[in-house]
């Protein structure tokens, strides 16, 4: 599996995965983690967000699919189900954080990858789903999912409470990556190889560095990135 941090195309997403990914919200696809396709780009289809310096997503639902029927998905509520009556994506997810929050399961754990440029994505790590609600937008209803980021996959936790759930902050917020995509001209500044690439602290956040400017960020391919903190350990 690829780390956080690394620049992937849509084929390689989907080949990390073992699935297509051909829709942004993806319950379970493997029976495991989820994962949400996210964008804060200009023009992106829905306002996702991340907050808290890079601890929290606000992650919007979907719209019903454009159809003969519906010409127009951002006049009519996100569905929570389907006309057959089974749930939708945005049910599912609703329904698992409904049960974390009644302390019936932990939350459930999404991979979230993050589009920064055509045919380019970025692994955004894991985080704990552990809220979801539904509210208006102009004359509809749509769905809201607050997920929290958590450092591994097997991060497990001893208690069923928000408030236990451990932070992390070293997310790289989208409008920095994308600065420093353009900076560094979608190379590795160590000797400007165009794979297997990795958004890398120049100082470490666990020596205090920043993931808030873009100055401490820096483009550098998987020999170089492990080189870097294999000198640093």
């Amino acid at each position: 599996m690829p780390l956080r941090g690394s620049v992937l195309s849509y084929f390689q997403m989907c080949d990390a995965e073992g699935t297509s990914l051909q829709r942004g919200m993806n319950f379970r696809p493997r029976g495991r983690h989820s994962i949400f396709l996210m964008s804060t780009r200009p023009g992106a289809p829905y306002p996702d967000k991340i907050e808290d310096e890079g601890t929290t997503l606000i992650y919007v639902g979907h719209d019903i699919p454009r159809s003969a029927d519906v010409m127009d998905p951002k006049q009519v509520d996100q569905p929570c189900s389907s006309a057959s009556g089974s749930l939708t994506e945005n049910g599912k997810f609703f329904e698992a954080a409904s049960r974390f929050k009644n302390g019936e399961q932990p939350p459930d754990l999404v991979r979230v990858y993050e589009k920064l440029r055509a045919g380019i994505w970025t692994d955004n790590g894991y985080f704990h789903l552990i809220d979801a609600w539904r509210e208006p937008e102009g004359l509809r209803q749509v769905f809201k999912f607050r997920l929290k980021a958590v450092e591994a996959e097997d991060q497990n936790l001893k208690a069923l409470d928000e408030r236990t759930l451990p932070a992390r902050t070293r997310l790289i917020p989208s409008l920095i990556k994308q600065e420093v995509w353009l900076r560094d001209q979608g190379k590795c500044v160590t000797c400007g190889a165009t794979d297997e690439l990795h958004f890398d602290h120049i100082l470490p956040y666990s020596k205090g560095g920043s993931s808030i400017v873009a100055d401490n960020v820096q483009l550098l391919c998987a020999r170089h990135n492990l080189s870097k903190s294999a000198k640093i350990e």
